[in-house]
């Protein structure tokens, strides 16, 4: 089978927009957590979050009456054309094609049809309900801005779904469905996730600490991230330059619970030997994980049960670290832009921390990169993604010869 390469990356998150600014920010450990400015905390026990707050659909030739999970995923899109060399008008617009991730779609549409319906102004609904709210309409948006006619699909996997949406469009470029796809994920920052999370007990009152002993949870953020991948036929044709190659992936489902990971870790291990399997990759060969790692007690601690199944002792070795530290969990965009970075990190050996760790965790007894950056030989590294529904997706990324 030919190889699926990535020949462009564009990110908008909490840490800077494009993926230079991105990346530079995780390898300086910079946080984009702060107090949430986009909507009223008082009622809440917790009032941090990760928003992108620099961000104006008007920057990057954005309809800016649609969705917001919509505005940042075209702006995504355009960044990863840019970053490919392309402009979208090169071939045959039938054979672009676009697979994204989300979890909440676009909640803000809801929000705003909920405060009518309780000021009773149902009459003033409009029929911009229909039309910007399923979530389906990020994956359609992106299309329609860029005029790509070829295949088309939302993938709604939650917090597993950027990871997914790489692995359909692996496929469809492997059938010949496509000559090119935009994959990633979106979501955007919305009262309905940040209080449905509160309520789980599940956000952090300060601070993401991913594998510290004293971690006590998550924080929400938001944003979007697309890569351009394309057959390596393809790049090499063009003279494009490659990042890495997408070499295989694997999913599980827990079959276990909606909101508790198995407790063994057996879904989350299962996605990731069959990722590697499907790469021919062996575990030593691991040079970085992009942990799932969203800072509450009971996910590290079974992603590491997992990364013992998948690994053995090999997961004492292997540099695994959170970039949800410095992010926040940004829902349907996480795996995505997680994908962004082990990208970067085969790219130019490089792995971005875990930030605000202090406390060992015996539970947690991997090498979670703590607080700094290292510059360590990453020929192959595998992104976990994890969801509520159990849904699991591990993808495989590694460095392709000049």
């Amino acid at each position: 089978m030919e190889p699926i390469v990535i020949t462009g990356i564009g990110v908008v998150s909490p840490v800077g927009i494009g993926h230079r600014s991105f990346w530079n920010s995780l390898l300086e450990g910079r946080s984009g957590i702060a107090p949430v400015e986009s909507i009223d905390t008082s009622g809440y026990r917790v009032h941090n979050g990760g928003e992108v707050k620099d961000f104006r659909p008007q920057d990057h030739d954005v309809d800016p009456t649609w969705g917001r999970a919509s505005q940042l995923a075209v702006a995504a899109s355009r960044l990863a054309l840019a970053d490919a060399d392309l402009t979208g008008a090169e071939g045959d617009p039938l054979r672009w094609g676009v697979a994204m991730g989300t979890t909440s779609g676009e909640p803000r549409v809801i929000e705003h049809f909920n405060a009518q319906f309780v000021n009773e102004k149902l009459a003033d609904v409009g029929p911009e309900l229909m039309t910007f709210y399923p979530s389906h309409v990020i994956a359609a948006h992106v299309a329609e801005a860029l005029a790509f006619g070829g295949p088309n699909t939302m993938i709604p996997a939650a917090c597993a779904a950027g990871n997914y949406a790489i692995g359909f469009a692996c496929d469809a470029l492997a059938s010949g469905r496509a000559d090119r796809m935009l994959a990633g994920g979106a979501d955007a920052f919305s009262r309905m996730t940040y209080t449905g999370f509160a309520r789980l007990g599940a956000v952090s009152p300060d601070v993401c600490r991913p594998f510290d002993r004293d971690r006590q949870g998550m924080i929400p953020g938001e944003g979007a991230a697309v890569l351009v991948l394309e057959r390596q036929s393809s790049a090499r044709q063009r003279g494009a330059r490659i990042w890495a190659e997408v070499a295989g992936y694997g999913l599980s489902c827990d079959a276990h619970h909606m909101t508790a990971a198995h407790p063994a870790g057996d879904g989350a291990a299962r996605a990731m030997t069959t990722a590697l399997d499907d790469a021919g990759v062996r575990p030593e060969e691991v040079g970085y994980v992009s942990a799932h790692g969203t800072g509450t007690p009971t996910n590290d601690r079974l992603e590491t049960l997992a990364l013992y199944q998948a690994f053995g002792e090999g997961a004492r070795r292997v540099p695994v670290s959170s970039v949800k530290s410095m992010l926040g969990h940004t829902m349907g965009a996480a795996s995505a832009m997680e994908a962004a970075v082990c990208t970067l990190a085969v790219a130019e050996n490089k792995v971005p921390p875990t930030i605000n760790f202090e406390q060992p965790d015996p539970e947690c007894d991997i090498d979670c990169v703590p607080n700094e950056a290292r510059e360590v030989p990453v020929g192959v590294a595998l992104n976990n993604a994890s969801a509520f529904g159990g849904n699991n997706a591990s993808v495989v990324f590694r460095r392709v010869a000049s």
